[in-house]
């Protein structure tokens, strides 16, 4: 048997292993808003890549006054390829490594990716709330399913799964519920954290230019 048999053998079986987790997490996803819970604090992160090292920054932002109250940076060794609608095997270490070092607190994090708008209802975004607990927003550059009904919702087999936010002259992006938060409370955050100027909300905006920038710095 050929290096490249046992190797396409095992890259499916980790595959159909990950489908199973996403299918056990897309179970454990709320799609509700917490009862009392304020939401002030906002972390967005995000990745960038560089001869197979991946830099992560987060930014912590206030999201009444817009103001960064902390950013962080981390590099780490990539262990898996990208694989269309298995973002998760990507990023997930990453995201939930650049976490450990923030001093403050955040009430919910924005990630660049899909939430329950996913083939098995369980993008980056869902993945990561269900295993660090915690409200996250799925905000994603383009669609990996479903259908754009006239009024922007996202239509997935049957289910209301996302939303398509448009503003004029700019491209597209694709908000969906990542855990802990409901889909009209998570359009409405990040409509708010969106500059007029801007497609991107703020903090997702801003830990994209940071990392990479920090990609970039290295020779």
């Amino acid at each position: 048997m050929s290096n490249s048999t046992v190797s396409g053998n095992t890259t499916s079986h980790y595959l159909a292993a990950t489908i199973n987790v996403q299918s056990e997490i897309a179970k454990k996803v709320i799609s509700e808003n917490i009862p009392n819970k304020e939401i002030i604090y906002i972390c967005g992160v995000d990745v960038a890549y560089r001869n197979n090292i991946a830099y992560c920054s987060a930014v912590l932002m206030n999201k009444n006054s817009m103001e960064v109250k902390e950013s962080v940076n981390i590099t780490l060794s990539v262990k898996h390829p990208y694989v269309p609608s298995f973002f998760m095997l990507r990023e997930s270490e990453a995201i939930i490594n650049i976490l450990k070092p923030l001093k403050n607190r955040f009430d919910l994090l924005l990630i660049d990716g899909h939430g329950v708008l996913h083939p098995r209802r369980c993008g980056l975004a869902s993945y990561i709330g269900v295993i660090i607990d915690s409200p996250t927003i799925g905000v994603a550059k383009s669609i990996l399913c479903g259908s754009v009904n006239a009024d922007h919702f996202i239509d997935v087999d049957g289910v209301i799964s996302g939303f398509k936010m448009i503003k004029e002259k700019k491209k597209p992006i694709y908000i969906s519920v990542g855990h802990k938060i409901n889909l009209v409370n998570a359009i409405r955050i990040v409509k708010q954290l969106v500059k007029p100027e801007e497609r991107i909300p703020e903090p997702l905006r801003l830990a994209d230019i940071y990392s990479k920038a920090l990609a970039n710095s290295v020779p």
